[in-house]
């Protein structure tokens, strides 16, 4: 069996001409080989779980520091914090869609995803150093700038190992790094912020920044030598399993890139660009990332019951734990019974009740079951994710710049979101969860649109099947959305 190259395969999956479906092993059938090939994946592919709380952690470490003492020492005024969340998604828009165009370019996410990580690590350490709004405001531009490839990138690499009825749990495996930054991150600041109080003359705040920083960066050097690159570039693989990772996402409905060989990545932007689709999901995410944003105030809205800070910390942990539970079953089952849109839909009804109660009562128990329920809808941006990838699956350039492009437009829903949230609302913020009922309804409703209509390009595509002759379809023989 002949050694697959670069020059025969590119992008996630490159193009492969005249793969056998099957790949003659002497001592173990397809089946096992492929078995033992995705838990190989699996183990290198786990380092994003720490990769991804990590990118949580310096992203959102502003939240836990403004309990001691970040707003007075920056002598911030007004909706001036605020602007300090927002900020790092400006940095998102500009990087995510040529980061991504790069990566799919250089073919080498071992290398890029961990690079930006040691970037985005040491720009965290410097914001413990600033003194004032506009030495802030700047470190969290370029904290948005820098860390923006990250989830574009990480996306676009697991897209190209796993099948698609493999993507969602996998996305939910890989990304509860988010769940467990949200969880266990606040009782790591709550220790930093009650012990580092005045050490060699700085801020328990300075000290959660330069901490965490610092473990981000160590981190990233080891993930340069854990993290796989693609299938056709990974140097770990057997010849076997080369041409197995290949074919099997070949068999699933990937593309060859394009007819004539690999598609360009300039092929792959204008192909995004101009699809439809990639827009109708730009900006439904970009609605659903409002209703996202009590995230930013998580450590806030806990604040409102009542308790001290530290209490309060611990307090933030198992809304995320019962989140990350409840994203393994949502996605584990999506993936089983393949449908994607009815299981977003059911966590966006639960988050919606949670506004409703937090509208109504500030009964302490009620407001805090409803943090439970407002953290589970990060179970139902994870299936959402997962039909992402499943809806752009055929071409490895366009589906790098649409993950890309799809997750940039919707920043800007993190742009606007955290000045929902204003001090002069709390402690109820009803106008808050106000503003989050109506966009999880838009999101919820334009994503209902989507699903609806691959449905019907499903039907339209089995009457073809149907009615034509097998050489006469283009693409593989029954491919289908997963709706």
């Amino acid at each position: 069996m002949p050694v697959l190259d670069a020059t025969q395969t590119g992008g996630a999956i490159g193009v492969v001409d005249d793969l056998p479906t099957g790949v003659p092993c002497p001592s173990h059938s397809r089946d096992d080989l492929e078995r033992k090939l995705v838990r190989k994946i699996d183990l290198r592919m786990s380092v994003i779980l720490l990769l991804y709380t990590m990118n949580m952690i310096d992203r959102s470490n502003v939240s836990n520091a403004r309990l001691q003492g970040f707003e007075k020492d920056l002598h911030l005024r007004g909706q001036q914090y605020a602007t300090v969340l927002s900020i790092l998604y400006v940095g998102f828009l500009i990087m995510q869609v040529p980061g991504n165009m790069f990566l799919h370019w250089l073919e080498r996410p071992a290398i890029f995803i961990p690079s930006c990580m040691i970037g985005w690590g040491a720009i965290s350490v410097l914001t413990g150093t600033t003194t004032n709004y506009t030495g802030v405001l700047v470190a969290r531009f370029f904290l948005g700038f820098v860390e923006a490839p990250f989830l574009p990138g990480v996306l676009f690499l697991i897209s190209g190992w796993y099948k698609r009825d493999e993507l969602a749990m996998r996305t939910a495996l890989l990304f509860s790094g988010f769940l467990f930054s949200s969880a266990f991150g606040s009782l790591f600041a709550s220790g930093i912020l009650h012990g580092m109080q005045g050490k060699l003359g700085q801020a328990a705040w300075r000290w959660l920044f330069y901490i965490e920083g610092g473990v981000t960066i160590f981190i990233a050097i080891c993930a340069i030598f854990i993290l796989p690159n693609f299938p056709h570039n990974t140097r770990w693989l057997t010849p076997e399993e080369r041409s197995l990772a290949i074919s099997r996402l070949l068999e699933d409905g990937y593309d060859k890139a394009d007819e004539s060989g690999k598609q360009t990545t300039i092929q792959g932007l204008w192909d995004a660009v101009f699809d439809w689709k990639v827009w109708w999901f730009s900006f439904a995410f970009m609605f659903q990332y409002i209703a996202h944003s009590f995230m930013g105030y998580f450590p806030t809205l806990c604040s409102t019951l009542g308790y001290d800070m530290t209490t309060t910390l611990l307090l933030c942990a198992p809304p995320w734990a019962f989140a990350t539970m409840v994203a393994f079953a949502l996605t584990w089952y999506s993936d089983k019974k393949q449908r994607r849109y009815k299981y977003f839909a059911a966590s966006n009804a639960l988050g919606t009740l949670a506004f409703i109660i937090s509208i109504f009562t500030m009964n302490k128990a009620a407001r805090y079951i409803s943090l439970f329920l407002m953290a589970q809808l990060i179970a139902g941006y994870l299936v959402l994710w997962g039909w992402v990838n499943n809806t752009f699956a055929r071409e490895p350039a366009k589906r790098a710049v649409a993950i890309a492009l799809i997750n940039t437009i919707g920043q800007i829903g993190n742009i606007v979101g955290p000045y929902a949230w204003p001090s002069k609302w709390g402690p109820t913020y009803r106008y808050s969860y106000a503003v989050s009922i109506a966009a999880i309804g838009v999101s919820t409703t334009m994503f209902g649109g989507m699903h609806l209509y691959l449905k019907h390009l499903n039907e339209q595509i089995e009457r073809n099947e149907s009615v034509k002759g097998i050489e006469e379809l283009r693409g593989p023989v029954g491919f289908r959305y997963l709706v």
